[in-house]
């Protein structure tokens, strides 16, 4: 039981800080909280259903950020192991990179990073 005494009152002390400042927001806040407030859109009555769809360039968009998304996932770890693999990872990794750069060329010439 000793050895969890720390622990123990490091969560007592992380509790009672929580319950502090939160006790101390609601003591200084200059309004009430809003209760019939809708949370869209600051506070504002939605304009649309929260279920509409999308513009179908989104769906591109956000394909290209997940292309880059794993590209950084995949490069830190690499980044540790590359030393010790040698040459044969960096082939690997540019490899890997060629293939999501063709995906990035692909969704650019069909105009998929165009705003206008």
């Amino acid at each position: 039981m000793d050895e969890l005494m720390p622990t123990l009152a490091l969560l007592a002390v992380g509790v009672l800080l929580v319950a502090g400042l939160r006790s101390l927001a609601r003591a200084v806040s200059v309004a009430p909280p809003l209760t019939g407030v809708m949370p869209h859109a600051g506070g504002l009555p939605p304009v649309e259903h929260p279920l509409s769809r999308f513009h179908v360039r989104w769906y591109v968009v956000t394909m290209v950020f997940l292309a880059f998304d794993m590209e950084m996932i995949f490069m830190y770890p690499w980044t540790l192991v590359v030393a010790r693999m040698g040459p044969a990872s960096v082939v690997e990794m540019f490899g890997f990179l060629t293939l999501l750069m063709a995906g990035v060329l692909y969704a650019w010439r069909e105009g998929a990073l165009r705003w206008t």
